[in-house]
């Protein structure tokens, strides 16, 4: 097993964390280009814990199937994220909508438990109830929402969408059981991916149903778009890395399949790249992105061989890195990401990802998974600052009007493909920047 070859971290995107509120360029007189706006946060807010949710789910029900020692944190980790998002529903609806979802959501949760359990005990029977149990909670939940947000998301594409979410978390937890590691981490990709749309559709009900709340702002702009489709593709690189790490150092056996998830997540970047910029512009990208990848996967193969001498190597590598990327990237950005900032951002990413690989590597997994949800957070800092770069470089990129009709949390496949092509858009765009730069400095 080539354990360098295999665990694709692609950090590069990630450490470009740089400090969120960046000033935009208002260059419309209706409409103000920008990220930040007060409904663009919300949204934010909501890729975030909804897409944690999906992650932390499907990442405790196997810790569960496999008896691990760290499920238990792994468990508290994922109600913690329960709790951050029944508090943001009750910022929004009261105290009391606050709980109630709470009590509907833990109790989804719950049957997913359930799931697992009747697995572990070749229980058939037991597995449909749960099936059942979920089933009947999609209809519930769906009504809930229809209710509390006064119709503008309608019951049934709500309970088509939380259909899609039970067979994306109930595959990839069937397939880890089964072996089938390529199919269990493509429906884990899946189930993260499907949250973005889910939170655009939430977010934009609640901004509409409550205007003066949100100042009259729009979190489905194109601006707000590219922002949200850097949040899923950032945050998932942090989740996913942290992931292979473990897997790197337990030896297990899911590991690469766990590496090729980052592989391919790394492949939606690049093939952006290909796509404007040719085959060998592409695969530019892709070695530039190699050197500081080694330096991870160093600091793993170090671990695992107890060298502390090549962890600190390792360690100095990526401080080196953090320098010459930071400076790289303000110019690139012609000033908007300031090379101060984006080091110090840089180093956090680094500091969150090896401290959560320690950790966990010396057992203490409570603040392993601490480290691992604000590694996963910070890349949302990171994608607000990168965004608002982008747009505020190139306005007219981004202006957009309101949209006609709210976004459909079922998630259809054509919807699918529209993210999938705003993304790629998204990253496309940021690549021009950087190719651009770096044909002249060659």
């Amino acid at each position: 097993m080539n354990f360098k070859k295999l665990l694709i971290v692609p950090t590069a995107a990630a450490l470009l964390a740089t400090n969120a509120g960046l000033a935009q360029a208002d260059t419309h007189e209706e409409t103000m280009v920008t990220v930040d706006t007060e409904a663009a946060d919300l949204r934010s807010t909501l890729d975030h814990l909804l897409s944690e949710h999906a992650f932390l789910a499907v990442e405790t029900m196997r810790k569960g199937a496999d008896g691990a020692e760290d499920f238990e944190d792994s468990a508290a980790a994922l109600s913690m994220n329960t709790d951050e998002l029944s508090s943001t529903i009750g910022s929004v609806y009261g105290e009391e909508a606050g709980q109630q979802f709470k009590t509907m959501w833990s109790e989804h949760i719950g049957y997913f438990v359930d799931y697992v359990n009747a697995t572990a005990a070749e229980d058939e029977a037991a597995k449909e109830t749960a099936l059942n149990e979920l089933s009947q909670y999609r209809e519930d939940f769906s009504m809930f929402l229809e209710g509390a947000t006064d119709e503008r998301l309608e019951a049934g594409a709500l309970a088509d969408g939380l259909q899609m979410h039970v067979n994306q978390l109930i595959g990839a937890f069937d397939a880890y059981v089964m072996g089938d590691y390529e199919t269990a981490y493509a429906y884990e990709r899946e189930a993260i991916h499907h949250m973005y749309m889910v939170s655009k559709g939430l977010s934009t009900a609640i901004a509409d149903q409550f205007p003066e709340e949100f100042n009259n702002t729009d979190p489905a702009t194109k601006a707000a778009d590219l922002r949200s489709d850097l949040n899923y593709l950032f945050s998932e690189h942090a989740g996913l890395a942290a992931m292979a790490m473990q897997n790197g150092i337990d030896g297990a056996e899911d590991f690469e399949a766990s590496a090729q998830a980052l592989s391919n997540n790394t492949a939606d970047l690049t093939e952006a790249v290909s796509g404007v910029y040719g085959e060998e512009a592409g695969q530019q990208f892709d070695a530039m992105w190699a050197e500081h990848i080694g330096y991870f996967v160093d600091y793993v193969t170090a671990t695992a061989e107890e060298d502390t001498a090549a962890q600190e190597e390792a360690l100095n590598n990526l401080n080196m890195y953090k320098e010459e990327f930071s400076k790289f990237m303000e110019t690139a950005t012609e000033g908007n990401l300031p090379s101060e900032d984006l080091a110090e951002g840089l180093q956090m990413h680094v500091n969150q990802l090896i401290g959560a690989f320690d950790a966990y590597s010396s057992g203490d997994y409570q603040v392993a998974y601490e480290q691992t949800r604000e590694a996963y957070h910070h890349m949302f800092m990171t994608s607000e600052g990168l965004s608002g770069a982008i747009v505020t470089q190139m306005p007219d990129m981004f202006m957009s009007e309101m949209p006609e009709e709210m976004p459909n949390t079922a998630m259809a496949p054509e919807q699918n493909n529209a993210l999938l092509i705003s993304i790629i858009a998204g990253i496309a765009l940021l690549s021009a920047v950087l190719f651009r730069l770096r044909a002249r400095n060659q």
